[in-house]
């Protein structure tokens, strides 16, 4: 969840408005180094962490961490994170957690208190977006606004029975908009909703449509030869499954040789000798010239002819 704040930073602004924090629409947005290694290394990685430049006033820093469920670690080492940035860059740190589940937000909303004996020498309060403050976007117009926050309200009520409602607005903002601007959004959920409900409704949308068939486009010859490789596998796995049921043994050259083919005409006549072969490498019959068996006779009869 914390990558789209690298890719597109303009949801900062309304994430904080949500927040109640102001941040004008003018800000300049770099991304650091997320390492916070020491030199006698603990490896310590902030998911993202980005400098922002506000019109208005003076540079912060921003670490944002994406939590999918609680871990009493990072009551330790998110007040580290910002101590380092703090020490490192001289610039005021926030800190701000991303959940889409509403106990782990509610554990991540601290406060995180390092101190003894009834004094606190450091309170850590991160900043928490889940399922309880970011709207959900399900108005299509709204989602064409802004495309990277609808995408990111998606992805934080992606475990909401709802999530559909998002997922429709937003494919359709993204279908009247350039394909250099929506593509990045199609991956980045196609990735991010991962093995859910809400990734396999995503990627039903997601599925291609080809509006100029016979064209020859990207697009089409992508789609066709995926699916050329698709039905090769499967040609494959079938002549490897007909000879393991005849038991019949396959040597590692000749499985290579049959998984390795995307001809589906070769794999069909192999499957057809599979039925019937003593051996698996009398499969491929007796080559000449690159031809295989039958097609070599008659391939040499017709030479004769000419």
């Amino acid at each position: 969840m914390h990558r789209i704040f690298q890719e597109r930073p303009e949801i900062l602004t309304p994430v904080f408005g949500v927040l109640g924090i102001a941040l004008p629409e003018k800000a300049a947005v770099y991304a650091i180094t997320s390492d916070v290694t020491e030199t006698r290394p603990i490896a310590r990685h902030i998911d993202t962490a980005l400098r922002i430049c506000p019109s208005d006033g003076e540079d912060f820093l921003l670490a944002v961490e994406s939590q999918e469920r609680r871990d009493d670690r990072k009551e330790a080492s998110w007040p580290y994170y910002v101590a380092y940035l703090q020490s490192k860059y001289k610039l005021p740190v926030l800190l701000l957690v991303l959940c889409r589940d509403r106990a782990t937000a509610k554990w991540a909303a601290g406060p995180f208190d390092c101190g003894t004996r009834g004094w606190t020498v450091q309170r850590t309060w991160p900043l928490v977006v889940g399922p309880d403050n970011l709207p959900m976007i399900t108005d299509a117009r709204t989602a064409a606004r802004n495309p990277a926050l609808a995408a990111f309200s998606a992805l934080t009520h992606a475990n909401n029975r709802d999530c559909d409602a998002i997922l429709d607005a937003l494919d359709q903002a993204l279908t009247g908009m350039a394909a250099d601007a929506s593509d990045y959004i199609y991956q980045f959920l196609d990735v991010t909703l991962g093995e859910t409900p809400a990734g396999d409704k995503w990627r039903s949308i997601m599925g291609f449509v080809n509006y100029f068939p016979g064209r020859g486009h990207l697009m089409e010859r992508a789609y066709l030869e995926g699916q050329a490789e698709g039905k090769a596998a499967g040609e494959a796995a079938l002549i490897l499954r007909l000879l393991e049921k005849r038991g019949i043994l396959v040597s590692e050259d000749t499985r290579e040789r049959i998984t390795s083919c995307a001809d589906l005409h070769t794999l069909t006549t192999w499957f057809d000798r599979a039925l019937t072969v003593t051996a698996s490498e009398d499969l491929f019959g007796v080559e000449a010239d690159g031809v295989d068996g039958a097609d070599a006779s008659a391939a040499g009869s017709q030479d004769a002819t000419f």
